[in-house]
This record gives structure tokens, sequence and C-alpha cells, in this order.
């Protein structure tokens, strides 16, 4: 039914006694229905359960890189992701990525971001929504006409909170002088459709060089959180891991890390809270290269090309509510250009992670090699011991 790929089977990582079970090829998949025609690279994608059902959202185009021709397709299983019925094919002539599932109040709601065609440039036009119910979907309509980007969006005890950025179009403009202003917003909903700050009056949450941002409620009711920092601002560059107290959610404390944790996915087992992010694959694994006697532009252009020529993993880390560090803890079946990861928790301990990466049993290509050949969606298993 699928492909399975005995060279990764069995990983555990001893110190922690967690295990990784062999990567299994989704999209392109026998599983598929006819209607998906999946293209080079399929990447981008988010997986929910509704009524028993899974269902699987997905970008398809020529490469990893803006393109007229992107589809996102929807897809349904009834059984665990053997088999997929089609659900839904976005194709407006433009670029479409981060989807974005919901599952509330007995509809599934499908965010996504708009983008533009040029293949070297990052042009957010807003983000729309389509929605399930009764078994139909509606038609795409615009949620934040702005440059707004959805990045994580979920339920806790039946509230829905989304967080996405805005002023992202010149993460990659490598010309202007002037140090970024993405503004990190946290959102929260009664219906899915109408959003509004998570904390009256303090719905930006970080402004600096941040954007893709994942959190989890801690047990006292504080945020724990994860933001990709790849612009740089005055912390530095790489990733902020930030806090904000249960009697002041709005206030974020952020402390940098020099590590470039990219498509952040953050959850909790057992205790401790774990992150599903992007890893450099270098000897320090840093993207903040310390270049300080070069302008904001220079160190930031110097930091990317070096992130780009670098190979790259799909890996689990653990992050300390207390001390705001992050622990390495193992790699996913994953290589070259990886990890837009989403996560089912199936219980016990058990997690089901959707990823997507370059031939798994291919060559170890860097970044950039990667996102300009074949990518595949895998998922994968994740056990963790019993009360661990």
């Amino acid at each position: 039914m699928f492909s399975f790929l005995g060279c990764v089977a069995g990983v555990v990582a001893p110190a922690e006694g967690i295990a990784v079970s062999e990567a299994e090829q989704v999209v392109p998949g026998e599983g598929l229905p006819l209607e998906v025609l999946p293209q080079d690279a399929n990447n981008n994608l988010d997986v929910a359960m509704l009524e028993g059902a899974l269902y699987l959202a997905f970008r398809t185009a020529p490469s990893h890189f803006a393109s007229p021709d992107t589809v996102m397709y929807v897809v349904r299983s009834v059984d665990g992701g053997h088999t997929w019925t089609h659900e839904l094919s976005l194709a407006m002539g433009t670029d479409l990525r981060e989807p974005r599932l919901l599952a509330f109040d007995g509809k599934l709601f499908l965010y996504f971001a708009v983008l533009g065609i040029d293949s070297s440039d990052f042009e957010p036009q807003g983000s729309m929504v389509v929605v399930r119910e009764g078994g139909t979907w509606s038609e795409p309509a615009w949620l934040f006409e702005n440059d707004f980007i959805p990045w994580r969006v979920r339920a806790v005890d039946s509230v829905p909170y989304m967080v996405g950025y805005t002023n992202g179009g010149d993460i990659y403009d490598f010309e202007s002088e002037a140090l970024p202003a993405i503004e990190v917003r946290w959102l929260t909903s009664g219906d899915g459709l109408q959003w509004t700050a998570a904390v009256p009056g303090q719905e930006v949450v970080q402004t600096g060089g941040g954007s893709e941002t994942d959190w989890v409620f801690l047990p006292d009711g504080a945020v724990l959180a994860v933001t990709r920092n790849e612009a740089g601002d005055e912390s530095g560059w790489g990733s902020n891991i930030c806090r904000a107290e249960a009697s002041a959610l709005g206030d974020w404390r952020c402390v940098n890390d020099p590590r470039k944790y990219d498509s952040p996915l953050m959850f909790r087992q057992g205790g401790k809270n774990y992150l599903v992010a992007r890893r450099n694959l270098t000897e320090s694994g840093d993207y903040d290269l310390g270049y300080r006697d070069d302008s904001h532009v220079g160190q930031t252009l110097a930091y990317s090309a070096d992130y780009w020529g670098q190979p790259k993993r799909c890996s689990l880390w653990e992050v300390d509510e207390v001390s705001l560090e992050v622990s390495f803890i193992l790699d996913l079946p994953s290589r070259g250009d990886t990890c837009f990861p989403s996560a089912l928790d199936e219980g016990g301990g058990r997690w089901t992670v959707y990823n997507y990466s370059s031939p798994v049993d291919g060559p170890d290509l860097s970044w950039l090699e990667g996102q300009l050949g074949r990518t595949y969606i895998y998922r994968q298993v994740l056990d963790f011991p019993v009360g661990g």
C-alpha cells in the first residue's frame, strides 16, 4: 500500500527511550485518489481529525518556490490514512501556502496564505478560509486582507487559538537597512471566522525579526513559545524562546537562541515540552554566526547563504519551561528540503507525525539542492515511554 523504508526502521534515542517508526510515504502514494495529481514538490501540510475521519491538506507545485501552478489539496481517510478520498482542490493561478486545519464545532476550517508568483520573492497577499460543514465545502473567502500569515491554529478546551505574523514581506529583502518590524499576533475566536486578540489589547506579542511561532499552555496556565527569528533584530538571529505567565499572558519574555527552528511545532507529552523543527546539520547548528562587524543586512545575507548551503534534518527537541533552553533529542527520517510538521496525539504516549522531505533514502543534499528537487510527504510514529 505504502512504501516502507527499512533503512530507518526502529530508530531509538536511548537517553530518552523514544522509538521512531520507519518512514511511510503518503504523497505520492498508491492510496491517493485519481483527482490528486502530485507535482515534484509536495511540502506545506497539516492534518486534523473530525468525527473519526482523518484529513490531510497539502501544497503541491513544480518546486519549493512560489509558482502560479501551485495546487492545494484536501483528502480524507476513514481507515487511518491507508486510502484517501478527494475532498477539495484549490488552484488560483498564484502561490498558496501554510494550510492550517481546525476541527471545531462540528466543522472543519482550512486557513491558507495567498502569495505571489515570483519564485525569488516572498509576497504575502492575505489569508483565506474554506469551511467544511455537513459534507460540503464553502467557497474560499478572505479572512485577513492584510499580509497576515497564519502559522498554527488549534482548539484548547474547545477554544480556538491562532498564532501568525504580519509584515513578513521583507524577510528576504536584503537591501533595506532598517531593522525588521515583523509582528507576531496571538488570536482567539468563538466561531472560527471572527478573530480577536487572545489577550484583550495585546494582539501583538512580539515585534522584531520573529515570524513562524508555536506555543503550548503549561499546567499552571503560562505560555511557552518558540519563534523563528530569521530576519534578526537587536536580540540576534536564530530563534526566540518565550514565556508568558498566566497572570500576564500578553507579556512574552523572550531569550535568543542562535539556532533557527524553522517551522516550529510544539506539544506536551509526559510533563515535558517538545518541539519538532528543522535542524541545521553543522557542528554548532547555529544560524547566527556572530558576524557583528557587518551591517544588519550583511549579517542576514551571510547567515542565509551559509544556511541554504548546509544539509538539514527535521528533529525532535525538548524545551525547558524554566531556563528556556532547547535540547536536541533525535532526528526524524528526513534530509535535504524537509520539515513542515504536523502531529496527531494518538494517546498512550504515541504521536503520528506527518512531514515532508527530500527522499529519505537518497543523498544528503544541501537545503537549496533539496528545494530544487523532488520532495515527498511521509509519516512516522513517535512512541514515548509510558509515563515519560
